[in-house]
């Protein structure tokens, strides 16, 4: 099978986590909006990802209806511009997606272990809503202000909950990594539009003061609730910060938009039945 031997060339990929890991990982999900199962990405396939990441910035690598979004001239979050798609050969995209159309991408996507767990989640019948390639550059990235996975702005009938996240470069807290306010998904959307938080809630929480951060070696893969507020800051570490994200939900699941055609989403993994 193609994906199998996509992810085996990738490098070795763990075949289940134990019943106890499984069980302890889901129930802190559910508990506190995130969970880290550890390294399941070894060094061959954080690297084959991560080069694979700059060939397509590079135009190494072409594959026809990849999303694209530069990172901002300034680093401000408010002055980066949308809808421009590829720009050129470069290594400060901020945002890479539709990953899931890529050979090698789609294999890491559909690897055992994710698919353990988004079934004991989301459930046997599943699509992606996304699968994005998040880039902090060696020259500084962009900050990601609090924000929401969801809500209007996401056009569906029914909240996703599930995105997995895997480091393709260590990523300390001075390289801008994922921050977390812990439990915040239970309170669900703070507006019905979803998408960022603005100031008043964020200081209303105190959640500048109760951030988490999650620093993360290569390989590092975490979950996290598509309602967890989370953030990221400036890299500073003059070395890139790549990681890849994917959003799984239920395959019920339907796009409400009506000025286009509505979207369709890309099934994975085997049917269980």
């Amino acid at each position: 099978m193609l994906v199998n031997a996509l992810v085996n060339a990738l490098g070795n990929v763990p075949e289940a986590l134990g019943r106890e890991t499984l069980a302890a990982a889901v129930a802190h999900f559910h508990e506190h909006g995130y969970a880290s199962l550890g390294r399941i990405a070894d060094e061959d396939t954080v690297r084959a990802l991560a080069r694979r990441a700059d060939a397509l910035m590079l135009g190494e690598v072409q594959i026809p209806g990849l999303f694209f979004q530069l990172d901002s001239a300034t680093g401000n979050y408010d002055d980066l511009t949308f809808g421009l798609g590829y720009q050129g050969p470069s290594l400060e995209y901020r945002k890479l997606e539709k990953l899931e159309l890529d050979p090698l991408y789609r294999a890491w996507i559909e690897n055992p272990v994710f698919e353990q767990v988004v079934r004991a989640i989301v459930g046997d019948d599943v699509v992606l809503y996304r699968a994005i390639l998040m880039n902090k550059s060696a020259s500084g990235g962009t900050p990601l202000p609090w924000h929401q996975d969801g809500g209007r702005f996401w056009g569906l009938d029914r909240e996703p909950t599930l995105q997995i996240w895997t480091a393709l470069d260590d990523a300390p807290i001075a390289s801008g990594c994922v921050e977390v306010l812990p439990g915040s998904h239970h309170a669900g959307l703070v507006t019905p539009l979803g998408g960022l938080v603005q100031q008043p809630f964020v200081d209303a929480r105190g959640a500048d003061r109760a951030a988490v951060p999650l620093p993360a070696r290569a390989g590092d893969v975490i979950l996290l609730h598509n309602h967890l507020w989370h953030r990221s800051g400036r890299n500073t570490t003059g070395k890139p910060r790549r990681a890849f994200s994917v959003c799984y939900m239920d395959a019920a699941t339907r796009c409400l938009r009506k000025k286009r055609a509505p979207r369709t989403f890309t099934r994975v993994f085997a049917s269980s039945s």
